[in-house]
């Protein structure tokens, strides 16, 4: 969608219904400033807003996205192209997903993490410096495979829909 393209559109149709951008503002419950804001391309509307603003400017919502009057073949063609840009601009790829969800499990678990670092460091002194090496390698990697496993556990419940969350997260 060219927002430039779409606020054009809604000026040119604003000011074909003999309206104001206050009035207009005042029907959609916005301000003069938004429409105005909508008008340069600056922004889009709400989503809640499309079915007002295209009755009270005379056109249905794929015409307004696409910025144009649309005969029934282009209407057709635009109506499919406007739903999968929809789609795809609302919507966060997996790895955005993931990223989301691994920052808010290592935010939540700080605590967690930081106990399991101690417990580990107490562990590792209990025993003599000669005989450290053979325990610290194993314990860390214990703790690390668990910590990763819960928060890959919960990541996937989050990221795929996993309808039974992990136990204990």
């Amino acid at each position: 969608m060219d927002q430039t393209k779409v606020g054009k559109f809604i000026a040119k149709l604003r000011r074909e219904q003999g309206l104001t951008q206050e009035a207009l503002g005042q029907r959609l419950g916005v301000t003069n400033k938004t429409v105005s804001r909508w008008e340069n391309g600056n922004y889009m509307p709400d989503i809640e807003l499309l079915i007002p603003l295209g009755e009270a400017l005379g056109v249905g919502v794929n015409e307004l996205l696409a910025g144009e009057r649309l005969s029934d073949e282009q209407f057709r063609k635009q109506a499919d192209e406007n739903l999968v840009e929809a789609v795809r601009e609302s919507s966060f790829s997996i790895k955005e997903r993931t990223e989301f969800f691994r920052k808010k499990w290592l935010r939540d678990n700080i605590w967690l993490i930081v106990f399991s670092i101690l417990a580990g460091l107490a562990v590792s002194v209990r025993f003599s410096f000669d005989r450290l090496w053979v325990l610290i390698s194993p314990v860390w990697l214990a703790i690390f495979c668990w910590l990763r496993n819960r928060m890959m556990s919960y990541i996937e419940g989050k990221v795929y829909g996993d309808p039974k969350p992990p136990s204990g997260s």
